[in-house]
């Protein structure tokens, strides 16, 4: 392994810019700013929503005659 090549190893301190969070991990980086963390993202804290998603499988199911009923037992 060559010497003087490899970029430098910190422990990096992470911060949300959203709710103010910080942790450390390790990164070449000495800090890192995030927009949404584990803390504040809605998927994480069961916030999320699912509008986007409203009525895609039932049009998936229609489309190739899936019956519904069919495969609960399964």
């Amino acid at each position: 392994m060559k010497a003087e090549i490899h970029p430098k190893f910190h422990t990096t301190k992470v911060i949300c810019t959203t709710c103010g969070n910080e942790f450390e991990t390790g990164s070449t980086i000495e800090e890192i700013r995030v927009d949404t963390c584990s803390n504040c993202h809605p998927f994480y804290t069961g916030k999320q929503t699912h509008k986007s998603a409203d009525g895609r499988v039932e049009r998936f199911n229609k489309r190739y005659g899936i019956d519904e009923e069919e495969n609960e037992g399964a």
